[in-house]
């Protein structure tokens, strides 16, 4: 039977639109949970006794859990049901959430991130899966919008009602908000979302088989997920391959990619089902699809850490003016998601992507005019700006991954779609601090060698800022001490400044490199370009 056969024969009981919003409630709750705790360590820190590099696990803890879970989403939710599955992982997430609230130290609180992590890495794959076959080809553009604005708005949110939350009542009320949200998932998810039928078909023969679990399979995922995801984390902290940790972890992950490749094609050589559908990759769209997810959570997360540490360590803005100079770029999002997803049923998706991409990298080359002097408005126009590009980037992407797959391969798209924006997000974050501290020492070199006295712009510098100390104090070396400091201030913001620019320079590039890779995507069947009424 064909796919388009069985899409005329499956039609959801429910209003498909009450459907995505069901869903999408559990998106936004997992997704604010990847960053809404960033600001909160100090405060968890000094609550719980711990020192702030150990509660940086916190963060860590969750990230690796979400990226050991994200790839067997698929292969789970055909043993057990995706409804089941789905409706477990919010239950395991919403507990984990309160007790996390709840937890008396820091160990407690690492285990209960964890067990939330697992939960929350196998929401989005199932809920992207539940729209793409809930709503036809022509249709699912505007379903991902929704589901896009979640994905896209809510780091952004994050970091702002993170700390929003802290500064008036207290760090545990940032894990207590997603009970409620999980209890209304439930509730709608449990009466209104159903399984297709070639899910139902795929349990009962997992049933009569005996719920087989590919054990060496699903370690070897962990194995190398979770030691890349700690890598990615911890990498710059720790100062790379100088730790003995990181450097085990390197050969520990790359080790299991391979043996995972091939136990993984071995298991689809004797007729079993893999945990990942390698063969995935051999579809050039999907292929292609996954590789600009990649490069999207890349810059997505990347620029999305860079702007408000920017904002606030450079420019010296409280938490809450910068998530209000960030909220600009939801807004951008806000109407932009339902625009592409409007104009995807009506255009080649592809065109979508060009225009994306062009945009993207324009306005990142765009921010490397920021200086010490920029205004609240500029840097809200500049994540304006971003933001206007990313919005014409995940909708068609996620729509034209589906693009000559099968409806029973619909999970195992949406699991490695997934994975491929947060792995991509991992390394876009960890590229950025690695490279902004790489690139402030090189600046602090090239500027310090300038600051000598032979140098006739120093001396000006100097003596005026000695002249303006000695109607402070009548000290000759204090004011000249004061002078010195001084310099050697600005030389460290300047560097500073200069290596945020080049950061910026270099996501400009990589969003450039992606924009001749939608000419490698095939071009949509026709239906999936017919108007929608």
């Amino acid at each position: 039977m064909t796919e388009n056969m069985t899409e005329a024969i499956y039609r959801p009981k429910h209003n498909p639109w009450i459907i995505a919003i069901t869903v999408t409630l559990a998106t936004i709750m997992e997704v604010l949970d990847t960053s809404i705790a960033n600001v909160a360590l100090p405060h968890i820190a000094g609550s719980l006794g711990a020192s702030q590099d150990e509660s940086t696990w916190v963060i860590t803890s969750y990230l690796v859990a979400n990226a050991i879970i994200l790839p067997v989403g698929a292969y789970l939710s055909r043993i057990v049901g995706r409804k089941r599955f789905y409706m477990s992982c919010v239950a395991i997430f919403g507990l984990s959430s309160l007790m996390c609230g709840l937890a008396p130290t820091l160990p407690a609180l690492l285990f209960f991130r964890v067990l939330q992590g697992l939960g929350g890495g196998g929401l989005q794959p199932s809920e992207q899966a539940i729209l793409a076959d809930t709503f036809p080809p022509a249709k699912r553009g505007q379903a991902f919008a929704i589901y896009g604005l979640a994905v896209i708005t809510a780091p952004i949110i994050g970091p702002t009602l993170g700390g929003w939350i802290t500064d008036n009542y207290d760090w545990r009320w940032i894990f207590f908000i997603n009970i409620p949200v999980a209890i209304l998932s439930l509730v709608l998810t449990h009466n209104l979302v159903e399984d297709p039928p070639n899910i139902q078909r795929d349990v009962a023969e997992a049933r009569r088989a005996g719920f087989q679990l590919d054990v060496i399979g699903f370690v070897l995922v962990a194995l190398t997920f979770g030691s890349l995801e700690v890598v990615m984390d911890k990498g710059q902290e720790d100062d790379w391959f100088s730790s003995h940790l990181i450097l085990v972890l390197t050969v520990l992950c790359i080790a299991s990619f391979v043996a995972v490749i091939l136990w993984e094609l071995y298991q689809k050589r004797r007729g079993q089902r893999p945990i990942l559908d390698l063969y995935l990759f051999g579809n050039r769209n999907f292929a292609v699809s996954f590789l600009m997810m990649l490069s999207l959570g890349f810059v997505l997360y990347g620029t999305t850490v860079l702007l408000p540490q920017f904002l606030q360590s450079v420019m010296g803005y409280t938490a809450e003016a910068a998530g209000m100079a960030m909220s600009a770029g939801g807004i951008a999002t806000i109407i932009g998601m339902p625009l592409v997803g409007f104009l995807i049923g009506r255009m080649d998706g592809r065109y979508l992507i060009m225009c994306g991409y062009a945009v993207l990298a324009a306005s990142l080359y765009h921010m490397t005019t920021i200086y010490l002097g920029i205004s609240f408005s500029y840097a809200a126009w500049l994540r304006l700006f971003q933001s206007t590009g990313l919005a014409f980037l995940f909708v068609p992407i996620n729509t034209l991954s589906y693009v000559g797959i099968s409806r029973e391969k619909n999970n195992d798209v949406s699991g490695l779609t997934n994975l491929a924006r947060n792995i991509g997000g991992s390394a876009g974050t960890s590229f950025f601090t690695t490279v902004l501290a790489r690139r402030e020492q090189v600046h602090q070199q090239f500027l310090v060698s300038h600051v000598v006295e032979s140098n006739p712009a120093y001396r000006v510098q100097l003596d005026a800022l000695i002249h303006q100390a000695l109607t402070h104090t009548a000290s000759m070396s204090d004011a000249k001490q004061f002078a010195l400091q001084h310099i050697y201030d600005s030389v460290l913001t300047q560097a500073s400044v200069l290596s945020y620019i080049d950061v910026l320079a270099m996501f400009s590039l990589v969003a450039a490199c992606m924009l001749p890779m939608a000419a490698l995507l095939k071009k949509p069947p026709k239906h999936m370009n017919m108007p929608v009424h």
